[in-house]
């Protein structure tokens, strides 16, 4: 199935031939409208074209992040070998499914993970095991492990699994803050498109504070365009800075071919972080809700509607109010809050600052669940 619109591409690479299409919406300040989304699968070693779309575990075993920029060869030299392959199989009598329907037999998806701790944790997109009915993991030095799925979050689309590896074999990425990217910086994705083992890619951030669709079609605030080089197969996979550390987990592509046309977009390492720690402890994850309708204005981001009962309502916040700062940093547009929010999860307390009327002040907001 071949679809020559532009399109978000979902990143898993498959065994079987198929592609589910659903509608999702455009790029936030994309200027473009509706795109067609598909979970994608290749056959045999035939791709399809088919387009498409906190605080830290107290546990966790974490690299030093590093303090200066590193050369790329030093980048892929330490981190090559916290990354693995993620191998998804699922009886496709169990329909639904974007791995196919009835009929009997198996499909199977490939994609990318990485090393999140040194429990075993690893981090990956929710659509690369999306009703797989067993997974594995293999490792940089070839070593393969039966991984559990400890739990996944469509909205975020993201996933957590894990395997019992021996310690000596995980070397967990450092995850960085990832509201401190910033346009032009250069990035290295390392990832298996088309299966190919280990690949590494560099380039620079693209574009901040992009909104892109999640298998759902919730919206993923917050994401990072690139222009890395990223195909089917890179799903899940770090997308690094230059000291090293994961600034985002690669998961679409825009693309008229299907294929890698320099538009890539990653899920926001804080975004990663709230999530997984969420499913580590829970199996589950809740998204953080302030409760209101917003757009940019000249001096930080408006106030169009408060919802009743919402944490903003709570805190006093007012239609026509302006939020110009959370908790300190300023917020200079709608995308970039609702990015702030998304970083938190519910019961977390911000400080607001607004203006309203012309008169300054400062409200804090417990926040509220979405899901």
């Amino acid at each position: 199935m071949a679809n020559k619109s532009k399109g978000i591409n979902l990143m898993a690479r498959n065994a079987n031939t198929l592609a589910v299409a659903v509608v999702a919406a455009a790029l936030a300040g994309g200027g473009a409208g509706a795109a067609a989304v598909a979970f994608t699968h290749g056959g045999g070693n035939h791709v399809s074209t088919a387009t498409a779309t906190a605080a830290p575990a107290t546990a966790r075993v974490a690299n030093v992040a590093a303090t200066s920029a590193l050369s790329l060869e030093q980048i892929a030299k330490q981190s090559v070998a916290s990354v693995v392959e993620v191998d998804a199989t699922s009886t496709e009598s169990q329909s639904p499914s974007p791995f196919g329907g009835g009929g009997g037999g198996t499909a199977s998806a490939t994609g990318t993970g990485f090393i999140y701790d040194g429990d075993g944790h690893v981090v990956t997109n929710e659509h690369v095991v999306d009703g797989a009915s067993s997974v594995s993991v293999k490792l940089s030095d070839g070593s393969t492990w039966k991984a559990t799925v400890v739990g996944s979050d469509t909205s975020s689309d993201l996933a957590i699994l894990k395997i019992s590896a021996p310690a000596a074999k995980l070397t967990p990425l450092h995850l960085a803050d990832s509201s401190a990217v910033q346009i032009g910086d250069g990035v290295v994705a390392i990832g298996n498109p088309f299966g190919l083992d280990g690949t590494v890619t560099s380039g620079i951030v693209s574009a901040v504070d992009r909104e892109i669709s999640s298998p759902d079609s919730t919206p993923i605030e917050g994401a990072i365009q690139t222009d890395a080089a990223i195909n089917h197969g890179n799903s899940g996979g770090p997308l690094l800075n230059l000291e090293g550390d994961v600034i985002g987990v690669t998961s679409q592509i825009q693309s008229e071919s299907g294929g890698n046309d320099g538009v890539g977009f990653a899920i926001p390492a804080n975004t990663v972080r709230s999530v997984a720690d969420q499913l580590i402890a829970t199996g589950k994850a809740q998204h953080a809700l302030l409760g209101v309708n917003v757009k940019t204005a000249s001096n930080g981001v408006g106030v169009a509607q408060v919802e009743n009962g919402s944490a903003a309502a709570a805190a006093g916040l007012r239609v026509g109010d302006v939020i110009t700062a959370v908790d300190g940093t300023a917020v200079t547009s709608a995308q970039r809050l609702r990015a702030v929010i998304a970083a938190h999860v519910p019961g977390d307390k911000l400080t607001l600052s607004l203006l309203r009327r012309g008169t300054t002040s400062t409200v804090t907001v417990t926040l509220g669940s979405r899901s």
